[in-house]
């Protein structure tokens, strides 16, 4: 019941959910207070009802938006608070009083003051926002300093709750009868939204704003004209596809040329990893199709989105496809990859999963070459890491139609668990969902939760086991060296993370956010220590639910024996550690049609919702020698990922200055087709009738509005 309340509120807790529920219940308790009357009990239950508020702004609650949208609004539930007050003083007597009629007008004042202060905030705000957001790029601008954050923060709710002293003194007023203390308490509420605008007003003049758009936009034309990028990673998608271009940042860190990143969403900038790679965030499609990205050779794009085709018409550039991972789903075969240039696959697998599908990717269009993100990931020695083995189960999203095949957690997810907390010879379990788990189908976040309380009552009952005793004695001090360790990482990683002063806006963080390698070296080289760190921290009999960016799924790789998963790019990625690993059947096909359909199924242990075949996978983990397809993994790993050698970060470059140089030539032919019809018009005799040569006279122009069509 409750976790469906917490559901339909779309809150995200039970405390929310409470504070909800208090403020619903808040306010009829405030007038049937005010009017009994009661000042005591008005004062109670406006107080709870001022607190409620607070704590879901503070939470960002999602039921803020939905009481705006039924007209209950923040400045709604402020007035309405007062209006009560002033029927108080109505019904205890007062309404012919001078207190009466000055809460009626401090009140009309207080509000009259809530225009001019959001007029400035929006201003402030709107001047203080540059078409673009950069990393990694000077663009040496005079960008100014933002107002402190504490005036810009929930500027609308911080400025009503000034009405706390006049709400205050009036109360003390109607209930000690001395109304001086309404007088003071009204006005010190208009005396500090005064100073509020007061404070506020300076941060519009044209010193504190930053630059006009075209200044920006000119300034990063001349930083590109300087830069000449050669090689763009371009990623558009919602807040919780960012690791799809966080995947590829080492990548364009070690690809050839001048790399950058070009990205859609403001919101997506700040869930980026560091990176020594310029970026530059321009959320209009205007202003994206009017940067000169002439220098530019080959483009990347990581996702099959809308927005991608404001860099598509772009003739100059050579357009690639390289994907957010490796896997049998459909959405490795969508028909939209056929407006690219290239196809880029990690290895033979997706060739001819192209030609299956026949969906207008030619095959002389795809490329392989490889996954450089795999180099992390360790092979398997052919034993188990820890005195017992440990199973990774990684159940992919329930993807966005209803195929029940899509993830294993909706149907198998508790008998898959359930079985490994139960094997004959103990397993540890890492349970790792996929961060897009229960967006589509709300029952796979329930049954991920069910799985965490499993894995923890399993860890209690582990740890009140006598037999597994002596290891927690022996590993303790290790244990907790190892915390403290993540403790002193973690609070370097925050220290090496501000860059500047806390609470900067966008602007100011584009101003600021200049690539330091020596910093982001020693960020990467903590987070390393970090993740070490981590897998110490805990025991190697203690079962973990692993949620959160860190550590990462190939650091969970390393951490595992075997892996339990569904059809995604997990499971290819898996395959270079070649470790034992199975697939849930989800869809019940069958396990000969199911590998039929599923190239990655071919060396899988295949299971039923039932799990029942577990232990055909534990077996191959305890032993080589019941290993039986650790053969089939090999061959399919090849087939899947590429050959180890060269490795695939050569590969990827070979492929890139291939394509470049294919864009060169192109453009350079563009160029002495252009030139040859304009000495063709300018000969004697030849007119406009020259342009039924088959080249239309404005061919050029098309590169675009805005790109340079000729090669540099």
């Amino acid at each position: 019941m409750i976790s469906t309340a917490i559901r339909l509120a779309r809150v995200g807790s039970l405390s929310e959910l409470t504070a909800a529920a208090l403020i619903g219940l808040g306010y009829p308790c405030v007038m049937i207070a005010a009017l009994l009357p009661n000042v005591w009990l008005f004062a109670a239950f406006a107080t709870v009802t001022y607190a409620a508020d607070w704590y879901l702004h503070r939470k960002g609650s999602y039921l803020i938006n939905r009481l705006a949208k039924v007209r209950v609004g923040l400045t709604i539930r402020f007035l309405l608070r007062q209006v009560l007050l002033v029927l108080l003083l109505a019904r205890e007597g007062l309404a012919e009083s001078p207190l009466f009629y000055t809460a009626v007008a401090g009140f009309l004042v207080f509000y009259a003051l809530q225009a001019p202060h959001g007029a400035l905030t929006t201003l402030i705000r709107l001047r203080r926002a540059m078409p673009v957001v950069t990393r990694n790029v000077d663009l040496q601008l005079d960008i100014p300093d933002a107002a402190p954050l504490f005036l810009r923060r929930r500027a609308a709710e911080k400025m009503l709750h000034l009405d706390i002293p006049a709400m205050l003194g009036v109360l003390l007023a109607a209930a000690l009868g001395e109304n001086v203390l309404g007088y003071a308490g009204i006005g010190l509420s208009v005396a500090f939204g005064l100073l509020y605008i007061a404070a506020l007003a300076p941060y519009l003049r044209r010193g504190k704003r930053v630059p006009a758009a075209p200044v920006v936009l000119e300034a990063v034309s001349e930083w590109l004209r300087q830069y000449q990028p050669t090689v763009v990673l371009y990623f558009s998608g919602s807040s919780e596809s960012a690791y799809q271009g966080n995947m590829w940042l080492e990548t364009m860190e070690n690809i050839e040329g001048r790399p950058l990143i070009i990205m859609r969403e403001r919101g997506l900038v700040g869930k980026l990893h560091p990176t020594t790679v310029p970026v530059i965030c321009v959320p209009g499609a205007t202003h994206l199709m009017n940067m000169d990205l002439s220098s530019v050779r080959v483009a990347l794009y990581p996702a099959n989105v809308g927005k991608n085709i404001h860099l598509l018409r772009v003739p100059t550039i050579q357009h690639v496809f390289i994907g957010h991972g490796d896997s049998d789903k459909l959405a490795s075969v969508n028909p939209y990859s056929k407006v690219y240039d290239e196809v880029w696959t990690a290895g033979r697998a997706g060739r001819d999963r192209y030609a299956l599908a026949d969906v207008g990717v030619r095959d002389d269009d795809i490329v392989e070459v490889g996954r450089p993100q795999l180099a992390p990931i360790k092979p398997w020695t052919g034993t188990p890491k820890n005195p017992i083995p440990t199973v990774l189960y990684a159940p992919t999203w329930e993807g966005w139609d209803t195929n029940p095949g899509n993830t294993s957690i909706l149907l198998a997810g508790e008998n898959i668990v359930r079985r490994l907390l139960a094997a004959e010879n103990p397993v540890r379990v890492i349970f790792k969902p996929h961060p897009f788990t229960g967006i589509r189908d709300k029952q796979a976040k329930i049954v991920s939760a069910t799985i965490t309380t499993m894995i923890r009552e399993a860890n209690a009952a582990r740890a009140a086991d006598p037999s597994w005793a002596a290891q927690a004695v022996a590993a303790k001090q290790d244990q907790e060296t190892a915390r403290a360790a993540m403790v002193r990482i973690e609070a370097e990683l925050a220290e090496l993370a501000i860059t500047g002063k806390s609470g900067r806006d966008g602007a100011e963080l584009s101003r600021d956010s200049l690539a330091d390698p020596q910093r982001l070296a020693r960020i990467k080289d903590l987070r390393a220590e970090w993740n070490e760190a981590y897998w110490g921290s805990a025991g190697w009999w203690e079962h973990l639910v692993v949620t959160g960016p860190e550590p990462k799924i190939y650091d969970c790789f390393n951490e595992s024996d075997a892996m339990v998963s569904d059809i995604s790019s997990v499971v290819s990625d898996f395959m270079a550690s070649g470790k034992p690993y199975a697939l849930t059947d989800s869809a019940e096909l069958g396990a000969e049609e199911f590998q039929r359909q599923n190239t990655a199924a071919r060396a899988a242990v295949i299971l039923t919702n039932s799990a029942a075949e577990l232990d055909e996978l534990l077996a191959a983990v305890a032993s080589p020698e019941r290993d039986t397809l650790a053969q089939d993994r090999q061959e399919l790993k090849e087939y899947l990922l590429g050959p180890d050698n060269p490795p695939s970060m050569d590969r990827f470059n070979d492929a890139v200055r291939a394509l470049a140089a294919e864009s060169e030539s192109r453009n350079l032919g563009v160029e002495e087709r252009l030139n040859e019809q304009a000495q063709a018009q300018a000969e004697p005799g030849i007119g406009s009738s020259s342009l039924g040569s088959g080249v239309p006279a404005d061919a050029g122009a098309g590169a675009g509005d805005a790109q340079a069509p000729l090669s540099r």
